[in-house]
């Protein structure tokens, strides 16, 4: 009976996990998953192939790919170099660069939810305002009568004034 009794729960269990991976925003989650690293290989372009040379030119020609410290207190031409020679190294140019990719892919991410808003606020219906009620309720014999009425056509009460 236990052996039944743990197949009940492995196919509750499996199945409580399919329901889960089928839920819509697991499947959103997987798709934004997926845009966001495409999305942050164009970036990482843009920053290393386009604005960092740009930067780097306007830097007088650094390379902030060279921006390194290196510990054991040798000298070296490039990073490349150090690291060749089994130097160890802060690389704080390397760094650099990842922190301005970072702020670019955020930069980026906020542009389009912004443009995604926006695009949202012009699709989505306007709220209305609620209609005026065109009818109320008798308070003697509980049945619908037109909002100005003040004789009830159903129990011929006079209803009281609405303040």
């Amino acid at each position: 009976m236990s052996d039944n009794n743990a197949v009940g729960k492995a196919k509750g269990f499996i199945g409580e996990f399919q329901k889960f991976l089928m839920r819509g925003n697991v499947l959103d989650m997987a798709v934004g998953v997926v845009i966001g690293s495409a999305f942050g290989g164009i970036v990482t372009s843009l920053v290393n192939d386009l604005l960092m040379p740009v930067i780097s030119l306007i830097a007088g020609g650094l390379d902030f790919s060279n921006w390194f410290l290196s510990l054991d207190g040798s000298k070296y031409a490039t990073l490349a170099a150090a690291q060749e020679a089994g130097a160890a190294t802060l690389n704080y140019g390397v760094f650099l660069t990842k922190v301005i990719n970072f702020v670019i892919v955020a930069f980026c991410i906020f542009l389009v939810i912004k443009a995604f808003n926006a695009l949202e606020e012009r699709i989505k219906p306007k709220k209305e305002e609620p209609e005026a009620p065109k009818t109320k309720i008798c308070p003697f014999c509980k049945m619908e009568v037109p909002i100005d009425a003040v004789k009830c056509g159903h129990c011929a009460s006079d209803l009281p004034e609405e303040a």
